[in-house]
C-alpha cells in the first residue's frame, strides 16, 4: 500500500483534489464543519506536496 501511495500520480492526485476541495469547503459548507473540513484537507494537501518536492529533491540528486 505504501508504494501506491508513493507514486507520482497518486501523490499528484492527492495534491490536486484536497486543494481543491480544500478551496471550496468553506463556501459550499456552513460553519465550523466547512472550516475544519478545509483544515483537514488543506493538511492532506501539504502532505503530498511536501512528498512530492521531496522526491523531486531526491531524483535531482541521484
Amino acid at each position: 500500500m505504501k508504494a501506491l501511495l508513493s507514486s507520482r500520480p497518486v501523490l499528484w492526485f492527492l495534491f490536486l483534489f484536497n486543494l481543491t476541495v480544500a478551496a471550496v469547503a468553506p463556501f459550499a459548507v456552513d460553519g465550523a464543519q466547512g472550516l475544519a473540513t478545509s483544515a483537514g484537507m488543506g493538511v492532506v494537501s501539504l502532505g503530498a506536496g511536501t512528498a512530492l518536492l521531496k522526491g523531486r529533491r531526491q531524483g535531482q540528486q541521484a
